[in-house]
């Protein structure tokens, strides 16, 4: 039985795969990649990253590193970083829990988040700080909707991994500063902008017009829709499950077109920013603002998938639906074919066929969610003329050829067959860290090499009545290593914590319909429940 707490987004989704090719040579091949991506993702990403990134001094990681690993530059900090490491430290401390710097770095990066980023007079969190945390301008609003989401995602995992209630009121606080500020309850949606104070930055006759500034984006809802499902995994909230409907709605119904292509930029009422019909030259002088971005178009589809699972949607074939036509036109107009990898942009132009590649570099962050994408709709669809676990192999080996440094660690920032400069390039700045190749491989190779047993359920369930009404239990013995546990109320899912006990909010009246369910690491939840006697 899967459930709704979040580690490795792709197997929510898992099922039977039927491959066109043999039983056998199936299950051999997915072995081999399996090995080689969790070789990879030890070796060749986590360990050449921390606990080297962690800021003994000033608390938080360092972001900057050259090709080879060195510490370069004032390492300056932007929360989208901070909080994507937070992220997978919190992670990986849950995977290999053995290894003492992930629960360490996990720590250190939540408390630069709450002591130093978290703006204590207006709320929110800043864009942008120096090494020690002070507000800097950085070329970016001083809030901003996008990076007060991965906060978010970065709290809601590490009161996962920890159970710390302080980091979990945070980002319920964050969520409802956002719901205050960002949030548009006209249109829907939030604003991506925003002053010290929360006030959302309107777009002016003097903005340049190549600004995103006072536009609504892809890039925020996409983000927002992913941080969501991670926080709702552990505080089903009910305005927070609004929220993530709400989102869910937009990105699959309004942001996304016929085509399966994101629109990037918005007016507020979400009429589309579009230059289409414009000349050559303003076209690719406002390019920023609308290309087809394939990357991001796959990543959109897994995301919405695991957004359904969470909500529960049962049968959801129209997220489904738009989900695969998203992967497919990617693959259909952004894949080479020869080597393998996804494109990095594209253009409908008006006086010719098709799309035309605009550029055909090939990112890192988007061959990662290419993995994500393609292997669940390998095993989602088996039997597609797309043959996408043919295209899941091709993109893995594209990675280990191209993109994947196996002196040094991590990947490059593009693939070299199209960027070989960036064989010298940083390894590290503020919009590259471990999070979308981490995410990846975790995700893949949970779906490759899934664990079939259930766990046992916990037992001795009680609670007392004092100040604090606490739920207690014990934990099953069992060689499955745990996530945690999951409170229904009446069969409705109430909480999540990783520890053996749990403080129940005082407008929940407790009965004998009370049940505790243990979570693994791989999103299985044990058939039985413990319940209260």
């Amino acid at each position: 039985m899967k459930i709704f707490v979040l580690l490795f987004g792709i197997t929510l989704f898992f099922i039977e795969p039927a491959f066109p090719q043999t039983k056998n040579n199936t299950k051999n091949e997915r072995s081999k990649i399996y090995r080689e991506m969790k070789r990879s993702m030890v070796d060749e990403l986590l360990k050449p990253w921390y606990p080297a990134a962690i800021d003994t001094v000033d608390g938080g990681f360092l972001s900057t590193f050259t090709y080879d690993f060195k510490p370069q530059g004032n390492q300056d900090k932007m929360v989208v970083t901070q909080a994507r490491h937070v992220w997978s430290n919190a992670k990986a401390a849950e995977l290999f829990p053995s290894i003492p710097w992930y629960k360490k770095g996990a720590a250190v990066g939540y408390r630069f988040l709450r002591d130093k980023m978290w703006d204590k007079q207006y709320g929110g969190f800043y864009t942008y700080t120096d090494r020690q945390g002070n507000p800097k301008q950085g070329g970016f609003a001083p809030k901003e909707a996008y990076g007060n989401s991965f906060a978010i995602y970065a709290l809601a995992a590490y009161y996962q991994s920890t159970g710390d209630t302080i980091a979990l009121n945070l980002a319920i606080k964050e969520f409802h500063w956002l719901e205050a500020h960002s949030h548009d309850p006209v249109f829907k949606g939030y604003y991506q902008h925003m002053e010290l104070d929360g006030t959302p930055i309107k777009r002016t006759a003097t903005t340049p017009t190549m600004a995103e500034t006072g536009y609504k984006d892809q890039n925020t809802s996409i983000h927002l829709l992913e941080s969501f499902t991670e926080l709702y995994s552990v505080w089903p909230d009910s305005l927070l499950r609004d929220r993530l409907q709400e989102m869910l709605h937009l990105v699959r119904d309004v942001i996304t077109d016929q085509r399966g292509d994101l629109t990037l930029f918005f007016q507020p009422d979400w009429t589309p920013v579009s230059y289409h019909d414009s000349t050559y030259a303003v076209m690719m002088k406002h390019k920023g603002l609308d290309h087809v971005s394939f990357g991001h178009n796959i990543e959109t589809a897994w995301l919405m998938l695991e957004t359904s699972h969470v909500l529960g949607i049962r049968n959801d074939t129209l997220t489904n639906r738009v989900a695969k036509k998203m992967v497919d036109d990617a693959l259909q107009n952004g894949w080479d074919d020869k080597v393998g990898g996804v494109y990095d942009e594209g253009y409908y132009f008006k006086d010719k066929p098709g799309v035309t590649i605009i550029a055909d570099t090939k990112n890192w962050w988007a061959q990662a969610e290419g993995l994500n994408a393609l292997l669940l709709m390998a095993d989602k669809y088996p039997h597609d003329p797309l043959r996408y676990e043919d295209k899941f192999i091709k993109e893995w080996q594209y990675i280990q050829t191209y993109l994947i440094d196996h002196e040094h660690g991590d990947w490059y920032q593009g693939g070299l067959d199209k960027q070989p400069d960036y064989k010298l390039a940083l390894k590290g700045q503020i919009w590259k860290g471990t999070y979308h190749n981490f995410r990846a491989l975790m995700n893949c190779t949970n779906a490759l090499h899934p664990n079939t047993a259930m766990p046992p359920a916990p037992f001795g369930i009680s609670y007392n009545k004092g100040t604090a009404a606490v739920l207690r239990w014990h934990t099953p013995k069992s060689k499955i290593l745990l996530l945690g546990y999951n409170i229904y109320l009446n069969g409705h899912r109430i909480g999540f914590t990783p520890l053996t006990y749990w403080y129940i909010p005082a407008k929940i009246r407790v009965n004998k319909k009370i049940a505790v369910r243990s979570v693994d690491l791989q999103g299985n939840e044990s058939v039985k429940a413990g319940v209260l006697k």
